[in-house]
């Protein structure tokens, strides 16, 4: 039986109300009903789906409120089958994203070979590491260098203890608290009115926290890829991974995946739990991976890399945003739009090498904020896109 030590009852005690509620919400417990000075609270579990395990949660603290928390917190180590003080520990964590990776190793359940664990873990820095770099710019296959963000949100995700499972890796990404979330708000409005050429632009992005946009981003692009393997495996030929690009899939991110089966090629499910005080309301199921999809992974990573090349024939409408000389090189202007291939989708900072002909037009653009539309073909460059040859440039005077 899972009881609350004397040093964990003392700790517990210094929980507030409002730590409790935001630990139950991220959990899957729901408000049953209110009564005076305390909330009722409710979860069924999936092995015993006829009555819900129930806790009831103090709005304040009274001369029982001790009592109370230690009945939650034993209730909570029953439920989720783990020590009163991990969980505990968990609820002063700072609010976090979580990524739960189950892997399927031969051998006692709670064990994992050496080897197994290696390119799990190796895998799932991988992954994190395509995601942040799509939640930047999609690409088809991300670059070899990784801009400051990307890194530095890798080096934030923190792995906790295993989770009871064959073998599970619990791993989280702590979100910035509220205080700094107003202040990125605030900088983001500037940068929208201040910097921004039009409306709309990049300042114009979702306010969410960089790190919740790579979980986003993250569950996106697993769950992408999990189609695209099952697409595949229904016509036996591959499928198109090119069109969940923006979505977050990426040559990258399907390598990552393949990393983690190893080198025995295992299955694997992946899921996902949201920090409560930024709720997401779509569903995020489990994701899982079987050997064959590995298989499938493979090729469609192979697949990806084969186009990284060149894309040819794209149409680009959007607005000039900057243009550059230098002595030696050719004319470059930036150009602020979507992709006719893409669905117009996302729109993107695309550098656009000008022929002679191109470069008045090119100008009174920029100058006149006209919007322009151009074809040619696209080639990732460092960690950009650039647009060369251009075989026609249009400008639509508004």
């Amino acid at each position: 039986m899972n009881v609350i030590t004397d040093a964990e009852f003392e700790e517990a005690q210094t929980l507030a109300p409002e730590t409790l509620r935001r630990y139950l919400s991220g959990k899957g417990w729901r408000t049953e009903r209110a009564f005076s000075g305390a909330e009722l609270w409710e979860r069924y579990v999936e092995t015993e789906p006829d009555a819900p395990y129930e806790v009831l949660v103090p709005a304040e603290r009274r001369r029982d409120y001790p009592g109370r928390i230690a009945d939650i917190l034993e209730t909570l180590a029953v439920v989720e089958a783990r020590r009163p003080g991990d969980i505990l520990r968990e609820m002063r964590l700072p609010p976090s994203d979580w990524q739960f990776l189950r892997l399927t190793p031969p051998g006692p359940s709670g064990t994992a070979p050496l080897l197994d664990l290696v390119s799990a873990l190796n895998g799932l820095r991988e992954l994190h590491t395509a995601a942040a770099s799509s939640a930047l710019t999609p690409q088809v296959v991300q670059p070899a260098q990784k801009p400051q963000a990307v890194k530095d949100h890798v080096a934030s995700v923190r792995l906790d203890q295993t989770r009871v499972g064959s073998y599970v890796v619990a791993a989280h990404t702590p979100l910035p608290h509220q205080r700094a979330r107003r202040l990125q708000e605030a900088v983001r409005q500037a940068a929208l009115f201040d910097a921004d050429p039009f409306p709309g632009g990049p300042g114009a992005r979702a306010s969410e926290p960089y790190a919740r946009q790579v979980s986003r981003v993250l569950f996106a692009g697993v769950t992408c890829a999990r189609v695209a393997a099952d697409e595949s495996l229904e016509r036996d030929s591959l499928a198109d991974f090119a069109r969940f690009i923006e979505a977050g899939l990426s040559a990258n991110l399907c390598e990552a995946l393949v990393r983690i089966a190893g080198e025995e090629r295992r299955g694997y499910s992946l899921s996902f739990a949201w920090a409560p005080d930024l709720p997401v309301t779509q569903a995020s199921p489990p994701v899982a991976i079987t050997p064959r999809h590995v298989m499938v992974l493979e090729e469609g990573a192979k697949d990806l890399r084969k186009r990284l090349d060149r894309e040819l024939g794209v149409v680009l409408v959007g607005m000039v945003t900057r243009l550059r000389a230098e002595k030696g090189q050719h004319r470059e202007a930036t150009v602020y739009g979507s992709f006719a291939h893409e669905g117009w989708g996302r729109p993107r900072q695309v550098r656009v090498q000008l022929s002679r002909e191109h470069v008045e037009q090119a100008m009174s653009a920029w100058r006149h904020r006209w919007q322009v539309v151009v074809r040619g073909n696209l080639e990732t460059r460092g960690n950009g896109l650039l647009l060369r040859p251009v075989t026609e440039f249009e400008v639509r005077p508004v």
